[in-house]
C-alpha cells in the first residue's frame, strides 16, 4: 500500500501514467510491464532517462533506484492504482459490452451526453486489463460522466473489469459468435458478456438492455433497476428501424412529449439501429434533450474502420474492417445486398479465434457471399481459401493476404462499383485501401 499511495500521490500532483517508452512525458509514472515478448523493467532507466519522475517494476534483479517503485506485480499495480482511483471519483460510469457494435455505441452514448455533461469515453481500443485501468486514470478530473468499453476473449474477463471500474449503468449491446474458442463456444460467450449482468445485480446499477434481444432478456433475468427500449409499447423508450433506408435510421416515441422523433444517421447497416437506440435510451435517462440527441447522432460520421464509408473516384468503398466474427460479417452482408444496388464486389478476411467451428462458419459465410448477386467476391487468408475448395463460382478470388488483394485490385480497377471489406484485426484488410489509391 505504501507504494500505491506514493505513486498515487504523483498521479495527483499531476503525473500522468505511461506503459511506453517512446510516449514519455515530463515528470509521468512509467509503468514497465511486461508481456510474452517484451519486459519492460528492461527499459526502466531508458523511461527515466526520458524524463519520467519515477518507474514501476517488479524485477529483482535490477539495481536500487530511488525512482525504482518496486511492487510485487507491476500489472496489478496499475489495475490496484485505477481501482483506487476510480473510487475517488464520484460521478456516473457507462460501462459497454458487447460481441458486436460496443465501439460504435460507445462514440454515440458519448456524443449524445456530452451535449449537456462533461464526458470522457474510452478512446480507441483500450478495453482490456491493461487499456480499462488506463482509461480511468485518462479520465480529467472535472468529468461529470464517464463511458467504458470493456471487450473479453475469455470467461471472467468481463467480470473482472467491472470490479475495476465499477459501472454505475451498464449496456450489453448483444451477444454473438465472436472469440469462440476462448469462450468455448456461443453459450460460453453469453457467460463472459453476462457477467457485467452479474455485476449490476450485485451492485445496484441501471441496466439498459435491448427488449427485443431474447438472449439479453434471457441472461439478465430479474432485476430491480432496468431501462428497456424496443419495438414494443412496454418498452421504456419505443423505437423502430425506419425501412429501405441506405444509413441507419430510427424512429422513437419520447416519454418527454408523448411524440415521435426521427435520426437519419450517418452510419451503414441496418443492424446500426440498435446501437443508435442504445444512445436515444442512454441520453433520455440521463436527461439530454431530444433534440441535442438528434444532433448528437446526425452529426456521428465513423472514421475508425468500422461501418466507415469511403470514396476512390468512381469507386465506393464500405470499410468495415476493424474486426469480424460471423455474426457481424454475416449482418454486413446482407446489409450489403439489400442497401446497395449496381455493381458490387466484397473481399473478405479470414475471420480468426472461432476454434473448431472455424471451417464450417467460413462455409456458411462465403455460402451466404455467393448469393448477393456480387461480381466478385474476393477472399483473403488460409482458412477462407480452404472453405472455397468445396465452393463452385467462376467469381471467386483466393489470395493470400490483403498485401496481395491490394495488388489484385490495383490490377483490376472496379470503376463505377461499391466494394465491402471485412475481415479480422488480424487480417488487416484495411490494406486493401492501398490498392485503389
Amino acid at each position: 500500500m505504501e507504494a500505491l499511495q506514493r505513486i498515487y500521490e504523483a498521479y495527483q500532483s499531476g503525473a500522468s501514467i505511461c506503459t511506453d517508452t517512446r510516449k514519455i512525458t515530463a515528470g509521468c509514472v512509467f509503468f514497465s510491464l511486461r508481456g510474452d515478448n517484451f519486459n519492460g523493467n528492461l527499459f526502466a532507466q531508458q523511461a527515466l532517462d526520458a524524463g519520467a519522475s519515477m518507474s514501476v517494476v517488479d524485477d529483482d534483479a535490477l539495481p536500487e533506484n530511488e525512482r525504482f517503485v518496486k511492487v510485487k506485480n507491476v500489472l496489478e499495480c496499475l489495475q490496484e492504482l485505477a481501482l483506487h482511483h476510480r473510487k475517488n471519483l464520484n460521478i456516473p460510469l457507462i460501462g459497454i459490452t458487447g460481441s458486436n457494435g460496443k465501439t460504435t455505441t460507445k462514440e454515440l452514448v458519448s456524443r449524445v451526453l456530452s451535449k449537456k455533461y462533461r464526458t470522457y469515453h474510452t478512446q480507441g481500443n483500450l478495453n482490456n486489463h491493461i487499456g480499462v485501468p488506463l482509461t480511468l486514470l485518462s479520465i480529467p478530473e472535472d468529468t461529470e460522466l464517464a463511458v467504458v468499453e470493456m471487450g473479453a476473449n475469455h470467461r471472467h474477463e468481463i467480470g473482472f473489469l467491472c470490479s475495476i471500474a465499477l459501472p454505475t449503468h451498464v449496456l450489453i449491446t448483444n451477444v454473438g459468435k465472436a472469440h469462440l474458442e476462448g469462450f468455448g463456444g456461443f453459450e460460453g460467450v453469453k457467460l463472459g458478456k453476462g457477467e457485467m449482468y452479474t455485476f449490476a445485480k450485485s451492485n445496484g446499477a441501471l441496466v439498459f438492455l435491448n427488449a427485443d434481444n431474447p438472449h439479453l432478456v434471457s441472461m439478465l433475468g430479474q432485476h430491480d433497476r432496468v431501462f428497456t427500449y424496443g419495438s414494443s409499447s412496454n418498452a421504456t423508450i419505443q423505437g423502430v428501424a425506419i425501412p429501405n433506408m441506405q444509413y441507419a435510421s430510427v424512429k422513437w416515441l419520447s416519454n418527454k412529449t408523448n411524440s415521435w422523433y426521427e435520426i437519419k444517421s450517418n452510419i451503414t447497416g441496418h443492424y446500426n439501429c440498435e446501437n443508435i437506440l442504445s444512445a436515444v435510451s442512454i441520453g433520455t435517462h440521463f436527461g439530454v434533450e431530444d433534440s441535442d440527441i438528434i444532433s448528437a447522432v446526425e452529426a456521428y460520421t465513423p472514421d475508425n474502420q468500422r461501418s466507415q464509408e469511403l470514396s476512390f473516384g468512381e469507386t465506393k468503398v464500405i470499410l468495415d474492417a476493424y474486426n469480424a466474427n460471423p455474426t457481424s460479417m454475416e449482418a454486413a452482408i446482407q446489409n450489403f445486398q439489400n442497401s446497395f444496388t449496381g455493381k458490387k464486389m466484397v473481399f473478405l478476411g479470414d475471420m480468426l479465434e472461432l476454434g473448431d467451428e472455424s471451417h464450417s462458419e467460413h462455409s456458411r459465410i462465403l455460402e451466404l457471399a455467393c448469393k448477393t448477386g456480387c461480381e466478385k467476391i474476393i477472399l483473403v487468408g488460409q482458412v477462407f481459401k480452404t472453405a472455397a475448395q468445396s465452393t463452385s463460382g467462376s467469381n471467386i478470388v483466393c489470395l493470400g493476404d490483403s498485401v496481395q488483394a491490394a495488388e489484385w485490385i490495383h490490377a483490376n480497377r472496379p470503376g463505377e462499383c461499391t466494394i465491402l471489406i471485412k475481415g479480422s484485426r488480424g487480417s488487416k484488410m484495411e490494406k486493401v485501401l492501398e490498392g485503389l489509391k
